[in-house]
């Protein structure tokens, strides 16, 4: 490493600072300093392991990673590496957690990240679910059948020190949490601005519960969840209708008590929120609506799940939806590590622009000491100086910004919103063993929650309650902030008597809906009568279908998609449209190893339906290329060059032998 970048990373001058801390944090600073909003390069999960952190190691990692086509960084803190051989007994040096030295280090990095034009954003805390080993007793998780047990987390950098994982219902052990970790960050948010990252839900969900969790449900609902909680996952009456109640109550904890104060404190300390709600027992749109840059994942989630994370990204008019993306993508946890192929990556990174991510986090970049690349992170593909993808890394992050760049151009674009059935799957409890994971058992995850195929050509959003009541019915169409709908599309078993409010008003005012089929009233004590009402109302409105061939008047938006998935950005000079290789739709996990090989080029015969204008076009995929189609106001239709060709992939097919180290049942 050059002695010039050693230096510049130490003088970092404050006084060009984006952002004063004194100054009042508010969405347009935000907007417009943010370097996810403002530069499209991927970033990468920085993983530093516990162990004595040098400066010249870290200008050496960011350095590289400058060179290779990253825009910035997230900082993980894990465990040191002797905790994968188990070994409690040797003590890894490092810099105690939170302590004056480890802040030293760590605002080191974000200096070094500004004089390289680098965005840094921070994990609050270290391993996954927030917690360390000050967290006392009486504020760490708590499961309401059985009163002494609290959920420890024994793989931080505190390792073989154990702690507790902090009770997210509960905002007072959240913030005395963000206390002393924002204390220690707080010098490392000078400059730019940067975000604090929250990932996917690590906590143990299964009755789950607070102090005073038990007689709040008493009064909302007037039963004791107590006499019910031995059985309050079976499949069985009254049980699923418990369920509900239980689910919609932890919900508003969940939302109210963590991720609320989660953003709230992010802005205090003059950041931005950055959060997967992945695997959390709520709402997960209005969870997701309450994060400044909500992140999806994948592969350990299907692309498709992205969907309902840009669905609430464009709800809450928020720009920008990252993923962690590329994790265990041949397995869990670590088949052919180093191995990767690019062609596979850029299978799974277009397949989850289709579904509406516009931000790539590469999972990720382990912190080695300077001029080595020897530590790994095993649930990952590696990105460092040694491995199969070093070679195409710069040319392949290129691609990754420039579909980055014009899938945040202006507002998402949609003709259609669907009623997410967050109420069918609180009610279906567990997934059949065949779909469980060993860390995912619930429905309530929407793990495999699908938009309709019939209205693929409509390029179709979730929506939920919530925004449905902030919706207005205007000039014909469902508005909610830059969003407008032609109508509503209902597919589910059960629906909140709020939401049927809200959907019942709204159909008077003259919305167009589709209701698949008849809901029920969900949780224990039911207003039979005035729910039987609202559904007799919807029933005897013109306006109202139970057929998506019967709705009249909504012209499809590109017709001939059936093959390959989609997403649209509109911005002032018209309309983008990324479309990604039909090779890409569908894609579970784990991908085979070169399950990407094409030799074929697929044609198809599109129609697009925009502004007033009909454009019949012809469109080929040829193999491993996805298409950017650009189309004026004036009905021009042009293509963007985003040609990225990878090294044609090995294929070796996926040999089981038994059951999967993922599995719960085959």
């Amino acid at each position: 490493m050059k002695k010039s970048i050693l230096v510049a990373c130490l003088v970092i001058i404050f006084s060009s600072s984006v952002f004063a801390q004194n100054q009042s944090f508010t969405e347009s600073v935000y907007f417009k300093s943010a370097w996810l909003n403002r530069d499209s390069r991927p970033w990468t999960r920085w993983w530093w392991f516990a162990t004595m952190i040098d400066k010249p190691s870290i200008a050496d990692n960011l350095t590289w990673l400058l060179n290779n086509g990253f825009g910035g960084v997230e900082i993980a803190w894990v465990y040191p590496l002797n905790r994968m051989k188990k070994d409690t007994v040797n003590y890894t040096p490092r810099q105690e957690w939170l302590s004056p030295a480890w802040t030293e280090m760590v605002v080191y990095a974000k200096q070094c990240a500004d004089s390289l034009g680098l965005g840094c954003d921070f994990t609050f805390g270290s391993l996954w679910p927030f917690g360390d080993s000050k967290v006392p007793f009486d504020e760490a998780t708590m499961n309401m059948k059985d009163p002494g047990w609290r959920q420890e987390i024994t793989a931080s950098w505190d390792y073989p020190k154990k702690g507790y994982v902090i009770d997210h219902l509960n905002r007072k052990a959240f913030f005395n949490y963000a206390e002393r970790t924002g204390n220690a960050l707080k010098p490392a948010l000078q400059g730019p601005v940067s975000g604090l990252f929250c990932d996917s839900w690590e906590v143990e969900t299964k009755f789950l519960t607070t102090p005073g969790f038990a007689d709040a449900f008493k009064k909302r609902y007037d039963y004791s969840i107590s006499d019910y909680n031995d059985s309050l996952y079976s499949n069985n009456e009254p049980y699923r209708s418990v369920r509900y109640d239980y689910m919609k109550l932890i919900s508003e904890y969940v939302i109210e008590e963590f991720y609320k104060p989660f953003t709230q404190k992010s802005h205090e300390l003059g950041a931005y929120s950055r959060a997967q709600c992945s695997g959390a027992p709520c709402d997960i749109i209005s969870s997701y609506a309450v994060i400044d840059v909500p992140e999806s994942e994948a592969l350990l989630y299907e692309p498709s799940y992205a969907n309902i994370v840009a669905s609430a990204a464009a709800l809450s008019g928020k720009k920008v939806v990252t993923s962690e993306t590329f994790t265990c993508i041949y397995g869990w946890p670590r088949d052919h590590h180093s191995e990767e192929q690019t062609t596979d990556l850029k299978l799974l990174a277009d397949a989850i622009f289709a579904n509406g991510v516009n931000h790539i986090i590469w999972h990720g970049k382990p912190y080695n000491p300077a001029g080595q690349d020897t530590v790994k992170f095993y649930a990952s593909v590696h990105v460092g100086k040694s491995g199969s993808l070093a070679e195409e890394i710069p040319a392949f992050n290129s691609y990754l910004e420039q579909v980055s760049y014009y899938m945040k151009k202006g507002k998402t674009f949609s003709e259609v919103a669907v009623y997410l059935p967050t109420e069918d799957t609180w009610i279906a409890g567990e997934l059949p063993l065949e779909k469980q994971f060993i860390w995912a058992w619930g429905e309530y995850e929407q793990r495999y929650t699908y938009l309709p195929e019939e209205l693929k050509a409509y390029r179709p959003l979730w929506i939920n309650g919530e925004f449905l009541k902030k919706a207005e019915f205007k000039n014909g169409r469902l508005n909610i902030g830059d969003l407008s709908f032609s109508s509503l599309y209902m597919d589910v078993k059960y629906m909140d008597m709020d939401a049927l409010r809200r959907v019942t008003e709204l159909a008077e005012q003259g919305l167009r809906i589709c209701m698949k089929q008849t809901p029920a009233e969900p949780g224990l004590h039911k207003s039979k009568s005035e729910y039987g009402l609202l559904l007799e109302k919807l029933g005897k409105l013109s306006n109202v279908k139970s057929s998506w061939p019967e709705m009249e008047n909504i012209t499809p938006f590109i017709t001939g998609t059936e093959k390959f998935d989609y997403w649209c950005r509109e911005a002032d000079e018209g309309l983008y449209v990324f479309m990604a290789n039909p090779k890409s739709q569908h894609l579970t996990f784990p991908l085979e190893y070169g399950q990407s090989l094409n030799y074929n080029t697929e044609t198809f015969n599109i129609e697009i339906n925009y502004n007033g204008s009909k454009i019949p076009l012809k469109i080929d995929f040829n193999p491993y290329q996805s298409l950017l189609i650009f189309m004026s106001r004036d009905g021009k239709v042009s293509n963007v060059d985003i040609q990225f060709t990878p090294k044609t992939p090995v294929y070796k097919p996926r040999i089981r032998q038994g059951k999967e180290k993922w599995e719960v049942a085959r």
